[in-house]
């Protein structure tokens, strides 16, 4: 197994926006990826705040080349260059990559620590990926396995109350430009799901006034009427931007949604402070609006530093143990797992030793009680299945322990078993 990729923690904003997929570029990407040479299932997590490739390969070293450079040219198509990217890479491989998903899915690698978005993300990329054809048992059983640990985690702690959100942390740091948020007039442009948080957010706050703008009209209105707002064309965002004390943006489009001379025009006759949250990557907002009079600009970038100034308590100690537990149960199942066939493999060709020991029986004594036969075939097999017993439960231990002995392979060596019938019954088993 393994994970390239590149995240909030690795790259600063700019290299993100670059690597930014909508969901036509997160097909090309995954079957560029499933093209290459040595892979034989992928993925793609794409987000707000990594772009990851998940592989089973059979080979490391040309594969990661590979994959490196698939997301090297995604960066050079949108005006960069490589060297803009590797140094922010990151690889995981095989025992490490499942460690890496199953933080990841906790919310353990977000930006906001515990954030539970992740985990819809996640489920989403491993649809993508079936429905693509790209995703075949490993990263099905992986990813399953994941979005399990994901739950759990969700399910035993109060991770989910105890971390901020990335909106309330935003909105914090706009009161202290602006004043309290009590009785202030709101601005925001788009009606997803942040929208609807920060929506949910300004109402608990007390904010007086709230407008919302998109690019589809119904949506902002079956937003703004819950909460008591009303919605605006984007065409009409410069005149509502100028009564407004805050403004957030957190569309998907991937340019500018608020050029500079939009919210210079709005500010033109206007003294009071403004401050303008930019919750979108690639940016809505032109990161110029911060030179403006009276105007404070909190995007993905400034935000950042207050993120990873919280450090998630009790509650994120309570998570890692779970995870740590998780990854120690997996990796033990799969190691066991890998001799499973060979297990098989032997277990079927004792059988057929039976089998034929038996018939040749039935030929020399075929006037043999049938109740004697039936205490004569038990007992035979009885001393296959005793003979066969401490060595398949002995290998299955030792797959668990570190070191660079294949006790599956001494033990196909040791009984001469047939690597075709090993390798049916690893396909059978889908390993």
């Amino acid at each position: 197994m393994l994970v390239v990729g590149v995240s909030h923690k690795t790259a600063p904003v700019p290299v993100l926006e670059r690597l930014t997929l909508d969901a036509p570029g997160v097909d090309k990407l995954l079957h560029a990826v499933s093209a290459c040479d040595d892979v034989q299932e992928a993925l793609v997590l794409a987000t707000c705040n990594r772009v990851e490739i998940y592989a089973d390969v059979d080979r490391f070293h040309g594969s990661v080349e590979a994959v490196c450079r698939l997301l090297c040219e995604l960066a050079e198509r949108e005006g960069g260059a490589p060297e803009d990217v590797v140094p922010h890479l990151y690889v995981h491989y095989d025992d490490g990559a499942v460690s890496h998903l199953f933080h990841v899915t906790t919310g353990l690698d977000s930006m906001v620590l515990g954030e539970g978005q992740i985990l819809g993300q996640a489920r989403e990329a491993l649809r993508v990926g079936q429905d693509a054809g790209t995703v075949g048992p490993a990263l099905n059983v992986l990813f399953q396995q994941a979005l399990r640990v994901g739950k759990r985690t969700h399910a035993e702690t109060d991770i989910d109350h105890a971390a901020p959100s990335l909106v309330a942390l935003a909105l914090e740091q706009a009161a202290a430009h602006v004043g309290p948020l009590a009785g202030k007039r709101a601005l925001v442009v788009g009606a997803g799901s942040m929208a609807g948080l920060t929506l949910a957010t300004l109402s608990r706050l007390g904010v007086a006034d709230v407008v919302v703008a998109s690019r589809t009209e119904a949506h902002a209105r079956r937003l703004a009427e819950q909460y008591d707002g009303r919605a605006v064309p984007l065409t009409q965002v410069q005149q509502a931007l100028a009564d407004a004390d805050l403004l957030v943006s957190c569309t998907g489009a991937t340019g500018v949604v608020l050029p500079l001379e939009v919210v210079a025009a709005a500010r033109a006759e206007v003294t009071g402070p403004l401050a303008v949250v930019d919750l979108a990557l690639p940016h809505d907002v032109d990161p110029a609006v911060a030179a403006l009079p009276g105007v404070r600009l909190l995007d993905l970038s400034r935000l950042a530093g207050a993120v990873n100034a919280w450090d998630g308590g009790a509650d994120v100690g309570a998570v890692r143990e779970i995870v740590t537990q998780e990854i120690t149960s997996f990796l033990a199942a799969r190691s066991a797992a890998t001799v499973t066939p060979t297990v098989v493999a032997l277990r079927t060709m004792a059988t057929g030793i039976v089998d034929t020991e038996m018939r040749r029986l039935a030929s020399r004594l075929p006037d043999l009680d049938p109740q004697a036969w039936s205490e004569v075939e038990h007992a035979v097999r009885r001393v296959a299945d005793k003979l066969l017993h401490q060595p398949t439960v002995r290998v299955k231990e030792l797959a668990n322990e570190t070191g660079a002995v294949s006790y599956a392979a001494a033990l196909a060596e040791l009984f001469s078993l047939d690597p075709d019938a090993v390798e049916a019954m690893t396909r059978a088993e889908g390993l």
